[in-house]
């Protein structure tokens, strides 16, 4: 069945849940159905969220937010044909030909049916998080099990307390591994999810400093990640990047196995002989514990290397051979927006890492665009948001690395920005721009962007900078003289 709403839903084939009734939906939360019980045999395939995009006979969550109630929409869902709907309300009035199930909770009962959907599918569930490339693991790890399994994953970022309900809710019969990715911005949000999976497989890729506002420090955010392992199955390892000093420290606190993952010799699988081809290739040689094995990896930055080995090892764990990791990691295509490359015909190459920023992430990113084998080399760097007091100091970070990296020109968008255009600056670097919004920036890349360049774009979700990644690809450069 597919139950993503909007933009997810596009393109995605309509499946149904399968052999659910009205009555199972009602026995699963322990609700209360208004009006008479002639519908409980009905059957239900898809669950909405949304009163905009009613698909016919669904059953409809109006959820709660902020600013906004969905209870408010549930007569237009109806209307617009959903068989029912969720309630944490008594409606004033009953539609005729719809049930109402009154539970406690919308949202906490979108989560309580789908870990109860979840509950009749008898295949593995790999939870992926960590502070930076969760996407990126999660689909590297699909690639590789796809070799061997039908693989079933979240959709775009469908990995919070919405999107992953809404993602399990989306099993069929084909189904035979799944593999989430789980989000958070507080506290208790892994442990949550985590409750949902039941993981067979749990993975961290790192510890960062996103969403280090919210949190707090480091250590509460390892200490969040670390949810993870509250709910997972008995003796289900725990997949660690072996060179992050926070997760080295867990060691000993969790009684999972760990498989670690990195280039330390304290790894499992370790990556050496690690080298770029500076285009679209990163190859290195794993040593696993049953041997050595070429990987070529189709993605620029060696930090790719990460989500590659922790898929090698999950791969190995449910029998895949090197053979077919090393396809699965070849085949590997990453999500929207996830440092994808972009090739004109004019020879500028647009490295599109749009989706979110943090420290880390941007680290790697211009690490990888001062590798690129090109005549020219331009970061288009925003604002990354959500890092507190210690906002202005990781700006300037970025600045000083790019400066450092040998890159050719950076051009800083956005008011926390400034920072890391003062010390790129002081650094020595001399092509260097600061512009307030993207309009103002895209005059600026009219200038400088010419044929043989390589442009990286990155900045934080609310800056919204795929729309100069658009710009981008409707330019029409200077000649170079």
């Amino acid at each position: 069945m597919s139950l993503l709403n909007s933009a997810e839903r596009k393109g995605k084939g309509q499946n149904n849940m399968q052999n659910v009734t009205v009555g199972d939906i009602r026995e699963a939360l322990n609700g209360q159905l208004l009006g008479d019980d002639s519908c409980l045999d009905t059957v239900i395939e898809q669950v909405d969220t949304d009163s905009r995009n009613i698909h016919p006979g669904s059953l409809f969550i109006p959820l709660v937010g902020e600013n906004y109630d969905g209870h408010n929409f549930i007569r237009d869902a109806l209307n617009a044909g959903a068989a029912g709907c969720l309630t944490a309300w008594e409606p004033d009035e009953l539609l005729p030909g719809k049930f109402y199930i009154k539970v406690d909770d919308t949202e906490r009962d979108l989560g309580n049916l789908a870990k109860w959907y979840k509950g009749r599918f008898d295949i593995p569930f790999i939870a992926v998080t960590g502070s930076v490339g969760k996407t990126t693991t999660r689909d590297m790890v699909a690639a590789v099990l796809s070799e061997k399994y039908r693989v079933h994953k979240n959709q775009g970022n469908f990995n919070n307390q919405i999107g992953l309900p809404l993602t399990l809710l989306d099993l069929d019969s084909s189904c035979q591994m799944c593999v989430l990715e789980i989000g958070m911005d507080h506290p208790g949000e892994i442990d949550y999810l985590s409750w949902i999976i039941q993981p067979d497989v749990a993975v961290i890729t790192n510890i960062g400093v996103a969403h280090i506002e919210n949190m707090g420090s480091i250590e509460n955010i390892l200490k969040a990640k670390c949810e993870i392992f509250n709910h997972t199955k008995p003796g289900a390892p725990a997949v660690l990047n072996g060179d992050d000093e926070m997760l080295l420290s867990v060691r000993d606190t969790i009684s999972n196995p760990i498989v670690w993952c990195g280039c330390s010799s304290v790894c499992n699988y370790r990556a050496v002989d690690i080298e770029s081809d500076g285009e679209k290739m990163i190859r290195c040689r794993v040593e696993g514990p049953d041997g050595t094995f070429p990987l070529e990896i189709p993605a620029l930055g060696e930090h790719m290397v990460y989500p590659a080995l922790i898929a090698a090892a999950v791969g190995a764990h449910f029998g895949l051979t090197e053979q077919e990791i090393a396809q699965g990691v070849l085949n590997f295509v990453p999500t929207k927006m996830r440092m994808n490359v972009l090739h004109r015909e004019d020879d500028i190459v647009i490295l599109d890492d749009t989706y979110n920023a943090n420290p880390q992430s941007v680290r790697a990113a211009v690490l990888a665009l001062a590798d690129s084998s090109c005549r020219r080399r331009v970061a288009v760097l925003g604002d990354m948001l959500e890092l507190g007091p210690l906002a202005p100091a990781l700006h300037a970070g970025i600045g000083e690395l790019a400066a450092e990296s040998g890159i050719d020109c950076l051009i800083c968008v956005g008011e926390l920005s400034k920072h890391m255009t003062e010390a790129a600056e002081n650094s020595g670097m001399s092509e260097v721009y600061w512009r307030q919004d993207k309009k103002e920036a895209e005059a600026v890349l009219e200038q400088v962007i010419t044929p043989g360049t390589t442009v990286l774009v990155k900045a934080s979700r609310g800056m919204a900078f795929e729309e100069i990644v658009g710009f981008l690809e409707e330019l029409v450069p200077p000649r170079q003289n």
